[in-house]
C-alpha cells in the first residue's frame, strides 16, 4: 500500500513580504488572523519543532501550500481554508475541513485531529472548488 499524501493548505498567499505581512498580523492583532492553521504551528522563528517532528512521524508524505499555490497546482480555489487535503495522484480530496481546522485552538488539539482523522476518506475537489463522489 502505498503513503498517503497530505496537503495542509494556509489561508495565506505564499512569499517573503506576505510572511512577513502574516508575522506582523499575527504579532499585533492575533485574534483576527485568519489562518488558524498558521497560528498554531508557526512562531515567530519559523516551523514549531514539536509540529515538525511530528509531521515527520506521520506515515504520509506531507506538503504545505498557501492558498495561491493549491489554485496554481492543482487548480482548486474558493474552498475554505485553512484545511488538509489527500493528493491522491492527480485529485485533490477534502480531509480535514476548515471548521475542523479553526476549532484546534492548540498545537496539541491539531495534532489530536490529525491523529484521530487518520486513514482519510471522501468526496474529489473539482478545480472549481466543488466535490464530487470518489
Amino acid at each position: 500500500m502505498t503513503r498517503p499524501h497530505l496537503l495542509f493548505v494556509y489561508n495565506a498567499d505564499g512569499g517573503p513580504l506576505n510572511a512577513l505581512k502574516d508575522l506582523w498580523h499575527k504579532t499585533v492583532s492575533p485574534a483576527t488572523y485568519d489562518c488558524q492553521l498558521c497560528a498554531v504551528t508557526y512562531g515567530p522563528l519559523g516551523m514549531r519543532r514539536e509540529w515538525r517532528a511530528f509531521v515527520r512521524s506521520l506515515a504520509a508524505d506531507v506538503t504545505f501550500l498557501h492558498r495561491d499555490e493549491l489554485a496554481a497546482q492543482h487548480g482548486v480555489q474558493g474552498v475554505p481554508l485553512p484545511a488538509a487535503f489527500v493528493l491522491d495522484g492527480t485529485q485533490v480530496r477534502p480531509w480535514l475541513s476548515a471548521a475542523a481546522v479553526r476549532e484546534a485552538r492548540t498545537l496539541d488539539d491539531l495534532m489530536s485531529l490529525v491523529r484521530a482523522s487518520l486513514p482519510m476518506t471522501g468526496p474529489t475537489l473539482r478545480p472549481d472548488g466543488a466535490t464530487r463522489p470518489t
